[in-house]
């Protein structure tokens, strides 16, 4: 199964930390970029497996997708 790359940060703690505030549960790490990798069968499914860890509701979003290419 191929594996992809996802981009992901959170969106309320970058405006929180904007704020001069912190969350409550999560590192600020999560206001820049962090990139994931997930099992997966294409993009969508990808997709689906970072919303279901990362759900949107949370403040999760996903800035980019790309398949992870064996060097």
């Amino acid at each position: 199964m191929p594996k992809f790359e996802v981009s992901i940060y959170n969106e309320e703690v970058r405006q929180l930390l904007k704020q001069g505030d912190k969350h409550e549960f999560l590192d600020d790490d999560w206001a820049n970029i962090n990139y994931l990798e997930f099992m997966a069968k294409g993009e969508r499914e990808a997709r689906v497996k970072a919303h279901s860890k990362y759900p949107p509701e949370h403040g999760y979003v996903i800035e980019n997708i790309s398949p992870v290419v064996k060097s």
